[in-house]
């Protein structure tokens, strides 16, 4: 009998427990957003959602111009000549994996956006998921309960 109701409590226990959950509209062009506001915006928000016992579920739409953080060789796309995304790109890709692995963030992108950029799947970062196109991704996930956040 007494299994049986710890077993209960725990599954009460479960059911009470918060889930939160937001979509970053991700486009910005610049690095210091990404390292700054949306890398550290992150781990920051998941971090105050567990000190309360509660959840943050994250997915990330990227499309606009952001699919240059997203790429697993610049060199090999239209971001070839940028300077900054090129000096930064190893410690980056490490960054977004984490949030990926650690975080549990995941991260979808525009296929429509990704092609008309000449991005092709083997060259975006294993971790991204493909959606047709960015504005089919928002609506899913608002109508699954996500939170709207744009990071631009």
């Amino acid at each position: 009998m007494r299994y049986f109701l710890l077993t209960i409590m725990f599954g009460v226990f479960l059911q009470a427990q918060d889930i939160y959950k937001v979509v970053y509209d991700l486009t910005t062009t610049k690095l210091a957003t990404i390292e700054n506001r949306f890398i550290k915006g992150i781990v920051t928000n998941k971090n105050h959602y567990e000190n309360h016992l509660k959840e943050l579920d994250v997915v990330v739409i990227i499309h606009g111009d952001a699919y240059k953080f997203f790429v697993e060789d610049p060199k090999k796309t239209v971001f070839k000549d940028d300077k900054e995304i090129n000096k930064a790109d190893k410690s980056l890709k490490s960054r977004l994996q984490s949030l990926a692995e650690t975080y549990d963030v995941k991260f979808k992108m525009c296929q429509a956006g990704a092609t008309r950029h000449k991005l092709s799947r083997e060259n975006i970062h294993p971790f991204v998921e493909m959606v047709p196109n960015a504005v089919i991704g928002l609506i899913d996930a608002q109508n699954d309960g996500y939170a709207y956040a744009p990071v631009d």
